[in-house]
């Protein structure tokens, strides 16, 4: 019987006609390996997975290998992107036991969960004989395999937690910079070798401290490469080569929105139009391929399509001619580099440069994109995940403002709506919905902390106070539930179901690590409301950054954005005014153009009959600490955040403060007094 049926997971329904005897993760499935006194064989994959989808067909949809796996083993299917947490202590268990890791996953473990082998993808003759095998020493030498597990888990739960410190300083930034520079490709842009990954949390760093060459020439690069789609907009997942040619074709929601975001700042730190045009495609790609009948964001494309890679996307310049006419067939070809970049003599499109002739570009692109509509489409895991979403928020709300597209606020808006509806429960996160329904999973760290991050950027942009409140709420959870006591984060809850080990990991992967995203929406709260205990908590979740940075940069890029943010104070901008008054929207979009480092905005809609204040003393109109220098926060947290009590128009007019620790200087009321200030010291 096959138990996959009802999930909210779409891959797990990709495998519940599979002759396999699938079951979820969950209590069950244990009981039933006890019962029958058999080991569990895990199986952790996802849907845009090009290899897990090798494999199903290999093997799970082979009637021969399914009875093997029935017939020794309790067989379990997990979803990585719904079971991060599981994925990751057996991702652990799996590096540590073959020195790699990848997926699908595959993974042998005890009644009791603990893992005795370990792998990653086999063909359908080495996985039928890797069956015998482990069902043979199961069988025949169980007291072997007991011990191997039994060790292997005290192996792995024998970690001495990461050396931590104060918050790190400027020369710790200076060393993380010349690290990054004795890893930087300069032909190509980007870090390393193939394969090469967008390093969105790197850039991210480098933007906000200045530094221009690296980060320009990998996002130019990028952005012209195969990894780009040159027709449709959004990112692959990486490059299969350094030169970002040839691209694994799988689009992920996460990436994607790191990028618009990375794309909106670089545009805001003088990228120009190549930055706007690829942030603002990309946007357009997130709202025309990825959002759901919720207001929420698909999780991924695949990479396949008619069972072969990268076919919806690759063209040959026969193809080119068929739809474009000999004359501009040949020009595309030209344009696009159609040399047979990929396999059987197709090409994966790169503009390399900008041809001269705009408009023949436009004209060609979109009657390529008509065409190329016309084919098989990838499958799309429409699965809204929390975390990816919260990162969608932020990128969309800003790239909403910066570029005058209101109706990319209003999509970043409707889905902060349907994660409050539908993902938060009882003042608990779910990880993801589908159709509107929650998923049974619990949310982790990352979904607590970016969604919080998307939520603090929506508040600045809408100035609605309900996305603050609930920021809030979530943040208060990460204290209270994942804190590990000495400064850093777990990436579950203390509540959380028990695995064998709890995972706990402060590196970036493909998206901040959970810590270093908890940081920075802690540090944004911090600064609009003025607790102390955000605050520290933020800084002492950097600490890490510290130990990490001077070698393994790349590795922190998130963490030293946000400390790069915390060294800048971060600068805070409290803007007045009512909001049908064409000067209140004029200072709020100056603030939120600033390329300031983590700049935290709030926006008070306040009408004629408010307060004025006096505009003359540094550090007047404002919250006043208390006898222990702190802020009553928590007072006034309920209806706006702090950063605007007693911050009012200024003779009549809209009003904008600029402030650092909410200490402000003098209010100014027009677009280049503002500017001034914010280019200040």
């Amino acid at each position: 019987m096959n138990r996959l049926k009802d999930s909210t997971s779409p891959y797990l329904l990709q495998h519940a006609d599979n002759p396999v005897d699938w079951h979820p993760w969950g209590d069950e499935a244990f009981a039933e390996a006890r019962r029958r006194d058999v080991p569990l064989l895990i199986s952790v994959g996802y849907s845009a997975c090009h290899w897990c989808h090798v494999m199903a067909h290999e093997s799970f949809e082979d009637d021969e290998t399914a009875r093997l796996m029935n017939e020794h083993f309790v067989n379990v299917k997990v979803d990585r992107e719904e079971r991060p947490d599981v994925d990751a202590v057996y991702m652990s268990a799996t590096q540590a036991m073959t020195h790699q890791g990848g997926w699908p996953m595959t993974v042998f473990a005890t009644p009791e969960g603990h893992p005795f082998y370990c792998g990653t993808y086999f063909p359908r003759p080495n996985f039928q004989r890797l069956l015998a095998a482990v069902h043979q020493a199961w069988t025949g030498d169980r007291d072997a395999v007991l011990k191997q597990g039994a060790k292997l888990v005290e192996a792995l739960n024998t970690h001495t937690a990461l050396p931590t410190g104060p918050l790190p300083d400027a020369e710790t930034l200076d060393r993380a910079m010349h690290n990054l520079r004795e890893t930087f490709d300069p032909v190509h842009g980007g870090f390393g070798g193939a394969p090469k990954f967008p390093p969105s949390m790197v850039l991210e760093f480098l933007l906000r401290s200045g530094e221009r060459e690296m980060s320009g020439k990998t996002l130019d690069a990028m952005a012209r490469g195969g990894i780009y789609d040159q027709l449709g907009g959004g990112f692959s997942r990486y490059s299969v080569d350094a030169a970002w040619v040839v691209p694994h074709f799988e689009k992920m929601l996460y990436d994607n929105a790191l990028l618009l975001r990375v794309y909106t700042h670089w545009w805001k730190a003088g990228g120009g139009p190549p930055a706007r045009r690829i942030a603002l495609e990309t946007a357009d790609w997130l709202l025309r391929e990825m959002r759901t009948p919720q207001g929420g964001f698909a999780s991924a494309l695949d990479a396949d399509s008619e069972g072969e890679e990268g076919r919806f996307y690759v063209w040959t310049p026969d193809e080119l001619r068929e739809v474009l006419g000999e004359q501009d067939g040949d020009w595309a070809s030209i344009v696009f580099d159609v040399t047979g970049t990929f396999e059987h003599g197709t090409s994966v499109l790169r503009l390399l440069e900008d041809p001269p002739d705009t408009e023949r570009l436009t004209s060609v692109r979109a009657r390529l994109m008509a065409a190329r509509e016309l084919r098989v489409r990838p499958g799309r895991d429409d699965k809204v995940v929390a975390s990816w979403n919260g990162l969608a928020i932020a990128a969309l709300a800003e790239a909403g403002v910066v570029f005058e597209r209101p109706d990319l606020v209003d999509a970043a808006t409707a889905c902060a709506v349907l994660l409050d509806d539908v993902h938060v429960l009882d003042g608990r996160l779910a990880r993801t919905s589908r159709d509107g329904r929650p998923g049974p999973n619990a949310g982790v760290l990352e979904d607590y902390a970016n969604v919080a991050e998307g939520l603090i950027a929506l508040y600045g942009v809408t100035g609605e106070p309900r996305w603050f409140r609930l920021a809030g709420s979530l943040l208060d959870t990460v204290l209270d539930r994942f804190a590990d006591g000495v400064g850093g984060f777990y990436d579950t809850a203390d509540d959380a179901e028990r695995l064998f080990q709890r995972p706990q990991d402060p590196t970036d992967n493909a998206t901040p690590s959970g810590q270093y995203a908890a940081a920075g929406a802690l540090l944004a709260y911090a600064a609009l409301t003025g607790s102390a205990r955000h605050r520290e908590a933020a800084h002492a979740a950097l600490g890490t950054v510290s130990v990490l940075a001077p070698g393994h940069a790349r590795f922190a890029g998130w963490g030293l954005a946000v400390v790069r943010a915390a060294l800048d104070g971060p600068v805070e901008v409290a803007v007045v005014g009512p909001p049908d008054d064409p000067r209140t929207r004029a200072l709020h979009r100056e603030a939120l153009l600033a390329d300031v480092p983590g700049l935290v905005v709030a926006l008070g809609r306040v009408g004629p009959g408010a307060s004025t204040g006096t505009g003359t003393a540094e550090g007047s109109g404002g919250s006043m600490p208390g006898p222990d220098g702190t802020l009553d926060w928590q007072a006034a947290v309920a209806d706006q955040p702090p950063l605007l009590d007693g911050r009012g128009l200024v003779d009549g007019a809209p009003a904008a403060y600029v402030c650092r620790g909410f200490t402000c200087r003098r209010p100014v009321t027009t677009v280049e007094e503002l500017r001034a200030e914010l280019a200040g010291p």
